[in-house]
Formats: structure tokens, sequence, C-alpha cells
């Protein structure tokens, strides 16, 4: 078989937000690997509970993020974080994912650079993923018809697949994003980042991991 990167991410994730350059350089690197992004349904309380609950953390994570990878947070996002008694997000990572299964299957070659503008659209420019319209700016980047993309986002066949996504994740043992695995056969996964890593070193490790496939056993 051919192989295949499986990317698992969340949409809501400050760390796999500082990944993203790092994905999209393996991408653009690597045209002929086929990637697969995954949602891995970080936040998904049946009861959706305020940013408050998150903040605190987030306030103490976020510089860090930015110290180690180089990205930067928006000053729009920032706001819930710094001002949590105020805002009025409730994050779940239901709505992204499902957006990002449809997505994929208008353009199963770019989900390495949706998933990265979900991200951007969360941590920069402080959309709310919950909401519906946050999402309208980019089906114009992908010229993707809203009235299409709308009734998909409704639908219980894209919410199935987001779902099933959450499950693909578990079973791949993923317990933290960023996370970074390229399947080498029917039954063999190699993990090649898990938490942030590194352009140089994510390269080594692939690299390394694709001239063992070539290698007859």
């Amino acid at each position: 078989m051919n192989p295949i990167l499986f990317y698992c991410y969340d949409a809501y994730c400050g760390w796999c937000y500082g990944f993203s350059p790092v994905m999209k350089k393996i991408a653009a690197d690597y045209p002929h690997l086929q990637i697969e992004v995954l949602s891995g349904g970080m936040i998904l309380a049946e009861k959706p509970v305020p940013i408050a609950a998150t903040a605190g953390y987030i306030q103490k994570a976020y510089p860090t993020v930015e110290e180690l990878t180089g990205i930067k947070f928006g000053a729009d996002y920032l706001w819930h974080i710094n001002h949590p008694e105020l805002s009025d997000w409730f994050p779940h990572s239901e709505k992204p994912a499902i957006a990002l299964c449809i997505f994929k299957e208008f353009y199963p070659e770019r989900q390495v650079e949706f998933a990265a503008d979900l991200q951007y659209a969360l941590h920069f420019e402080g959309r709310d993923l919950t909401d519906d319209e946050a999402y309208r700016h980019l089906l114009e980047k992908y010229s993707i018809n809203p009235e299409t993309f709308y009734s998909k986002l409704k639908s219980e066949e894209y919410k199935e697949q987001a779902y099933y996504e959450f499950q693909l994740c578990k079973q791949l043992q993923v317990t933290g994003y960023p996370c970074v695995l390229l399947q080498n056969s029917e039954t063999k996964f190699t993990l090649l980042a898990r938490g942030y890593t590194d352009y140089d070193t994510l390269k080594t490790r692939l690299e390394a991991a694709l001239k063992e496939m070539d290698t007859p056993a």
C-alpha cells in the first residue's frame, strides 16, 4: 500500500495552531504523499462550558506556544481569554470537525491548508467556531457554495463522519494533540510526532520511516 500520513489535531488546540506552519511545509514538500487530517474531538462536553473554564490555563500557556513555535495569537482571540467573564464563547470541537469533513469532500488534497485556516480563524481572527458564520469567509476563499456547505453542516451524515474521526483517533491511541503517524501497512503505524515538533525533526523522522518502507523485508 502507499503510505498515508495521519495528522491528528483539534481546531481548538493551541499547540496544533503553532504546529500548522510545520504541517503546511510538510504538505508542500511532499506533494505526492497522501495526508489525512483527523479531528480528535478535544472538547466534546454534552453541556458546553464557557471559555472561563479554560481561560486561566490558556493565559499561562499561549506565551509558551508563541515562544516555541513563532506563531502569534491575535488580539481578537486574546480578548476572550483575558476577559472570560465578558465572553459569550462556549468552545466545542464538533462543528469545526464537521466543517473539515465537508471540506475534504471538495478538496481532499488541501486538508492541511483548510485545518490551518480554521485554526487561524479562531486563534488569530477570534472567530467563534461554534457559530455557522465563522466559516463563511473560507467558503469564498475555496469557492464552495454556501447553500451546499450549510445544508451539509446541519446533516447527520457529516456529523457521523466527524464522530468516526474522533473514534479513529482513539483507536490510534492518540491521547494529545498534535500527533502525526505514518501508516506503513494495513496494521503498522509509525509515530512521528506527539506534541509540537519542529519541521527538521519531523522531516528527519518521516524520511527514515519512508526509507524503511522501501527496504525489502
